[in-house]
């Protein structure tokens, strides 16, 4: 097999005939030797030297060994114009959209075999135009359309596919033809179309499926497509078809016909295909990294480069989705990568020499590791890492946000920290005792620990490490109750709570309780402001999203100021979302478009602000928002001014007296 790396130092003739060789392969044979990844990346290439070279026009046609002659199509079923990057789908569209509000329908690209039904007779695409009639394979055809599941008995045109479900519990019981077994759907679907006698595939109960164009579609705007990219994408994966892209069309059929097409494909749809965000490699190794509640298996990768960023790590997710895929050392991967994403793995085929990934005893401590739910847990009360973590959100939640892990170790290590109240008892002579920590960083960092004991009992609620309550749930339990009254609950109590499952209520009783001591210790040390109660009137909500000049803590107090309420994500119920980048593709942006949640920029909003009547001019300079400089500071600890006051100094919110 050809090394695919290095297709770029093959001579334009060696690629050429490579290209015809697996063209020939795959359509004339009906035996592929390679991916579609891996011919879709020498078609790239090929476009990258000859962009008009005849073969990135050609049209296959599939191989078929019925008799059923040649189909001249009522109407013609060209191939599509390809695009392997959310780059040149948006260039695509930019040629034919009136307006920034134009209709797109996103549609998934089945792995398949195009075919056209007209009531009578089942053709393939074959060139566009005559098609060779499959007629035969009728009685293996089920038809999935809108509103219809069932026999083929009306006029239909799609794609002849395997579902992922049926490939699953029949074929690996369906024998072809010579012995063996089908390796994947797609061989599958071009070795039934092309036997001569489906007798032996009827009586095995193989099954195909027609999935017409119209199955599944929906619309966006083209001012969404960016946004919603990785999540289309998401969507079109999960499908229970084999799929190898996203076609996208104009919605606008009048319109989209009327710009005609060119020799082999219409000018108003493009395919995305998946190649162009996935790559295939080798699976090094499995890092376990530690969470506050769980360990995440992360993968080390033999590096690849997806769409020109060099990946040498992916997420594994949890312990769940390693047995589900079983997934091991040394196995061939596929890893995506779409837009803003995370890379994770896709699929993967074997290795010769498997190592399992799962690890039965805690890196950190050596403990015996347990699963709860899809996860692999650290249970050890006294596990230095798990507990770092758990430090480390703690503090975060507290909005102490300079205070990173690096120094968190250090304290642990060197000043004896074990809990959050023992942050909140260190003196400023204590932390001149780290590493790397002169005069002033130590006293700026005191100052913000100082400042930091001021909060709000949401944030207090959230810094409890109680699985699934972040700040959001934590303001909409507090919304219900008084934070003394939830250590009196019930679950079943708690369950009446709008977002509060059995899972969460569950977790709420039992961390009240069993750290019950810990938490008495904490409100020792801190003032925990009360939020308002089941008010009439509500607060328009905040988020902010993208990096920006000032840490987020900054920007959310200067909006509480202000009279709004800071939120962590976006949801129907947002009222603003504040980006530091108007063009971002960040999955806030996307979702708060996708929901029509206003947008401003940074320096907009901030502007608004400075402009309102009602309000305070904004602490920050205008010459500072627009060109922001970082200065580097070793000792994790912002070393120049002092944090912005807390929100909570204003003395509105009362003060709480409370015990567990």
């Amino acid at each position: 097999m050809e090394d695919y790396n290095k297709i770029h130092e093959m001579s334009l003739q060696e690629l050429v005939q490579l290209i015809e060789y697996h063209n020939q392969r795959y359509w004339e044979l009906g035996e592929p030797e390679i991916s579609d990844d891996d011919y879709d990346r020498l078609m790239v290439e090929l476009r990258s030297r000859d962009p008009n070279h005849p073969l990135l026009h050609w049209v296959g046609t599939q191989r078929t060994a019925s008799a059923g002659g040649k189909v001249k199509l009522a109407k013609p079923m060209l191939s599509l114009d390809k695009a392997y990057s959310l780059e040149e789908v948006v260039e695509w569209a930019q040629k034919y959209i009136r307006s920034k509000d134009e209709l797109l329908l996103a549609q998934p690209k089945y792995d398949g075999i195009s075919a056209n039904f007209d009531g009578t007779i089942l053709a393939t695409r074959g060139d566009g135009e005559i098609g060779e009639d499959i007629s035969d394979k009728l009685p293996l055809i089920e038809l999935e359309a809108p509103n219809y599941t069932g026999q083929l008995n009306r006029p239909a045109r799609g794609e002849i596919v395997i579902r992922k479900d049926d490939f699953a519990n029949l074929y690996s019981h369906i024998y072809k033809k010579g012995g063996g077994v089908y390796k994947n759907s797609r061989n599958a679907v071009a070795g039934i179309m092309g036997l001569k006698d489906i007798s032996d595939m009827i009586r095995q109960h193989a099954k195909l499926t027609l999935a017409d164009y119209s199955l599944v579609s929906f619309k966006i705007k083209f001012s969404e497509l960016s946004g919603r990219f990785a999540e289309i994408i998401e969507t079109v994966e999960a499908l229970p078809y084999p799929t190898d892209g996203v076609v996208f069309k104009l919605a606008d059929t009048a319109y989209s016909e009327s710009l005609g097409a060119t020799s082999h494909h219409p000018r108003g749809q493009i395919a995305f295909k998946f190649s162009g965000i996935r790559r295939k490699t080798k699976l090094l190794a499995v890092e376990w990294s530690f969470g506050k509640n769980a360990l995440t298996p992360v993968a080390e990768l033999d590096p690849v480069e997806i769409g020109g960023v060099t990946i040498k790590r992916a997420t594994l997710h949890n312990a769940q989705n390693i047995i589900d895929m079983d997934i091991q050392i040394h196995d061939e991967v596929t890893v995506e990568r779409a837009g803003d994403v995370i890379p994770y793995i896709v699929s993967r085929e074997p290795g010769e020499e498997r190592i399992n990934a799962m690890i039965t005893n805690c890196p950190g401590c050596g403990s015996t590791l347990v699963r709860r739910g899809p996860e692999l847990c650290c249970v050890n009360p006294e596990c230095f890492e798990t507990n770092l973590q758990k430090l480390t959100a703690a503090v975060k939640n507290f909005g102490i946000e300079q205070l990173g892990e690096p120094t968190i170790r250090k304290m642990m290590l060197s000043l004896g920290v074990k809990k959050l109240s023992d942050i909140f008892k260190l003196t400023q002579n204590q932390l001149l005792k780290l590493d790397n920590f002169a005069e002033k960083s130590a006293a700026n960092l005191y100052r913000e620990i100082d400042t930091a004991k001021h909060v709000a009992d949401y944030q207090f609620l959230a810094a409890l490490n109680i699985p699934n309550i972040g700040l959001d749930i934590a303001k909409i339990l507090l919304k219900h109750f008084k934070l003394e009254e939830l250590s009196t609950l019930s679950e079943d109590e708690l369950l009446n709570v709008p977002g509060i499952g059995e899972k969460r209520a569950k977790a709420i009783v039992e961390i009240l309780h069993s750290e019950a001591q810990e938490i008495n210790d904490l409100l020792a040390t801190v003032e925990v402001s009360k939020t308002a109660q089941n008010s009439s009137t509500t607060r328009p909500t905040i988020c902010f999203t993208g990096k920006m000049p000032e840490k987020r803590s900054f920007y959310e107090n200067l909006a509480a100021e202000h009279g709004y309420e800071a939120v962590d994500s976006v949801s129907q119920s947002l009222s603003l979302l504040v980006t530091a980048d108007i063009s971002s593709n960040s999955s806030k942006t996307g979702k708060a478009k996708k929901l029509g949640i206003p947008i401003v920029e940074l320096q907009d909003f901030l502007r608004q602000l400075s402009e309102s009547r009602t309000v305070k001019e904004p602490p920050v300079p205008e010459d500072k928002i627009q060109k922001p400089t970082v200065k580097a500071d070793e000792s994790n600890v912002k070393s120049e001014d002092a944090p912005p006051k807390d929100s909570f100094d204003d003395g509105l919110p009362e003060q709480l007296t409370l015990g567990f």
